[in-house]
């Protein structure tokens, strides 16, 4: 979501000084240079009140197992690896994402994702943990079943032992009592709804519960996926200190493309913080691609957060009280959110085309090009109107769009550690090996059981 459209004349610079040998200061107006300083650096990802372990290096290995474990989904095929790619910044660089069967959306990237408040294209989790629970039941894409993959969790001595040291114990899967597949489905007269309502209450609750830990191992995997310095970064940190050398880093295109950024171009009107997100919901007037369903995006996402029962206001949230049941009972009217998407952070924006929650632009300059001559959403194949802030975003040259290109380009951060980069080793010198993405159910165990 690149917000670079409106206007049909071209911003006018303010005149500032040009820059001294020394110092990149005199580029910037006052207020540019604090607008810069707002985006740098990116600092830690808030903590996580809902997930008691969201920080805990146990429950972090017990996610990262459990990212990258194809044995979670109906055919064995698919893991959140599948979607989400480490050598893709967590993308898949695919248009919709696919699964068991192809999807309605883009990938987003799961970099940072640990500094978001609302979770999915359309915000429909308010946590992290209850977010990567949702493609797994999904059928487009893991197409699984909480009791199959607690089943898988609770047959696996390491994975079981892991979970036991996080969370103590399991339920008693081995009991009659658990069946091998059941999960909540809107389709009452499913085999798995049955399965589901044919358990008693308390054992239902026990699933969910265990169900829910599993989601918050995973975000303790996920909060470890923080991007490290960009150019970007580097160059802030030499405008703070005043050191030319590091100052150095950006191409004087990159430099042009900043003060457009936070300047005439207004793009901070979404894209703002270190994140260079605002992390709510805009409709850009994207018109409906041809022989493409509805999507409301946020104001469905809406309906289906509050209906959650892993919402941050759940029994199963480790804090949810008053002020989680108030943020999710003065969410705004889904009806006013008709057509509206997240916006996404700009941080690895060059590492994650294709780009928009549907995936239709291939590369930046398209994106680009679609503000340059973007048309109101009010026409026949528009979702809802397009937003009035918009036209405060004046139309730019091209040859301001190639230079807020390179400046974008200058987001691009170094590859995460190895270790995050797929399963855990094993935790002693047996000769077991580690699980890859595509490993099967006869993998060996990565613990051995003299390693606990």
């Amino acid at each position: 979501m690149l917000v670079m459209a409106g206007l049909t004349a071209p911003p006018a610079f303010s005149t500032v000084p040009a820059a001294t040998a020394a110092d990149d200061k005199a580029l910037y107006t006052a207020e540019e240079l604090a607008a810069i300083y707002r985006h740098s650096p990116l600092g830690q990802p808030p903590p996580d009140s809902t997930d008691a372990v969201a920080d805990q290096p146990l429950a972090a290995r017990l996610g990262q197992t459990l990212f990258y474990d194809v044995r979670l989904s109906a055919n064995g095929r698919v893991a959140c690896a599948t979607c989400h790619q480490p050598a893709r910044a967590f993308t898949d660089g695919l248009v919709v994402a696919k699964g068991l069967s192809t999807g309605t959306r883009n990938t987003p990237s799961l970099l940072n994702v640990a500094f978001g408040q609302w979770f999915f294209w359309d915000g429909r989790s308010d946590t992290l943990w209850s977010q990567a629970l949702k493609p797994i039941e999904n059928p487009r894409e893991a197409g699984s079943d909480r009791l199959h993959v607690l089943h898988v969790v609770f047959g696996d001595p390491v994975l079981r032992a892991e979970y036991q040291d996080v969370f103590g114990p399991m339920p008693p899967l081995d009991d009659h009592r658990f069946p091998a597949h059941a999960r909540p489905d809107p389709d009452p007269d499913t085999g798995m709804n049955s399965a589901w309502r044919g358990m008693a209450a308390a054992d239902r609750v026990a699933v969910d519960r265990a169900y829910g830990n599993l989601g918050k191992a995973i975000e303790a995997y996920e909060r470890r996926l923080i991007s490290g310095k960009a150019a970007f970064d580097r160059y802030v940190a030499g405008l703070r200190s005043g050191d030319a050398a590091a100052q150095e880093v950006l191409s004087p295109a990159a430099k042009r493309g900043l003060r457009l950024f936070v300047g005439p171009a207004h793009c901070e009107l979404c894209h703002a913080g270190p994140g260079f997100s605002d992390g709510q919901f805009h409709n850009l007037g994207l018109p409906r691609l041809q022989h493409a369903a509805m999507d409301a995006g946020r104001a469905d996402g809406i309906q289906q957060l509050r209906a959650d029962p892993f919402n941050s206001a759940g029994v199963f949230s480790d804090s949810g009280g008053a002020a989680a049941a108030a943020q999710l009972r003065f969410l705004p009217s889904p009806e006013s959110m008709l057509g509206a998407f997240k916006t996404p952070s700009l941080r690895n924006v060059a590492l994650t085309a294709p780009y928009m929650h549907d995936g239709r632009f291939a590369t930046l300059e398209a994106v680009l090009n679609f503000y340059a001559e973007a048309v109101p959403s009010d026409h026949e194949y528009g979702i809802g109107r397009r937003e009035k802030t918009l036209k405060l975003v004046p139309r730019l040259s091209a040859p301001q769009r190639q230079d807020l290109i390179a400046f974008l380009i200058a987001l691009t951060s170094p590859p995460l550690p190895p270790a995050l980069l797929g399963p855990p080793p094993p935790q002693c010198g047996c000769t077991a090996a580690a699980a890859a993405a595509t490993a099967g159910p006869s993998r060996r165990s990565r613990r051995c059981s003299v390693s606990r």
